[in-house]
């Protein structure tokens, strides 16, 4: 077997309006060094990942194996080194990027020839919902929905901003943010947040960013009841609204919070809300158009160096 590697990148999901079914991917990557070795061994190299696991225990390899089994493949002994540029547990598809590189492990290794959509239902039955899966698999902004386990997506093209991330140093743990939100809405209230996230799709779809953004931050699914847990959320809205963001979201399920903004501004936005966040990692991405990407591994080194 010639040495490979798998690289996925983040993804911020919802967009405001589109929860749990719209996403993004980001310029932050998962990325996965595999060879041929003697016995399994994962080596990780980033901060961001748990150290010295056995393998059996490694999130990305129990996923591989739930699909190799699935297929009634055994996969070969391999060496797998990780790195990671995706904080944990901040909103930013730390888990859909493992999930997609687990399943992406056992195509290459099980040779199991797996479409783009089969690997999209992979991951969207062990995920869940489909909003981090289908960016950090296809990049780009996606739009999808998931119905009698069949996973339906669009790709919005040419959507061109810069993404600024603020990243606190807390954790804040899906399952958390979820406890907060409604089990049910009024027929009135789930007809407006239905509206509000189809003007939101259409602003995008016909380029209008302003009114995009607008639409972001008129959410009434997830952002008025989670906007409690997030750290400066009306501080940090308030401040890029007046430093001329498009408009200014929670990243997923927080604590991060992502704003865009013209494309080629990013970088001034950001040294101006630094000086208001001194203790944030912010960070000025672009999207990420290409999604998981997999070829032999000198190749890729090479591109990326």
């Amino acid at each position: 077997m010639k040495p490979f590697r798998i690289q996925v990148p983040a993804s911020s999901a919802n967009l405001g309006a589109g929860f749990d079914s719209m996403g993004l991917a980001l310029n932050l990557y998962l990325t996965l060094d595999v060879e041929s070795a003697d016995e399994w061994k994962f080596v990780n190299l980033s901060p961001h990942l748990e150290q010295d696991l056995d393998y059996r225990d490694n999130f990305i390899y129990r996923v591989a194996d739930q699909i190799a089994s699935r297929y009634e493949k055994t996969m070969p002994a391999c060496k797998v080194t990780v790195q990671s540029d995706i904080p944990l547990a901040r909103g930013l598809g730390s888990s859909a990027s493992a999930i997609i590189a687990g399943i992406e492990l056992a195509n290459q290794l099980g040779e199991l020839n797996l479409s783009i959509d089969k690997k999209l239902e992979l991951g969207t039955e062990i995920e869940h919902h489909p909003d981090n899966i289908a960016p950090a698999l296809i990049g780009g902004v996606i739009i999808a929905v998931t119905m009698n386990e069949h996973t339906d997506w669009v790709k919005v093209p040419d959507f061109h901003v810069d993404s600024l991330l603020y990243i606190p140093k807390m954790e804040l743990k899906t399952e958390a943010a979820r406890n907060v939100l409604p089990d049910h809405f009024t027929r009135g209230q789930a007809v407006q947040a239905s509206a509000i996230s189809n003007v939101l799709i259409g602003s995008l779809l016909t380029g209008d960013y302003t009114l995009a953004g607008k639409m972001m931050e008129k959410d009434i699914f997830h952002e008025p009841y989670r906007q409690e847990l997030i750290p400066n959320y009306t501080e940090i809205k308030t401040e890029a609204k007046k430093l001329g963001a498009y408009g200014t979201v929670i990243s997923g399920a927080g604590p991060t919070m992502i704003s865009f903004t013209k494309a080629g501004e990013g970088q001034a936005l950001s040294k101006k809300m630094e000086s208001l966040l001194s203790d944030y990692d912010i960070k000025v991405l672009k999207i990420d158009q290409s999604g998981l990407t997999v070829g032999p591994m000198d190749t890729l080194k090479a591109a990326a160096d």
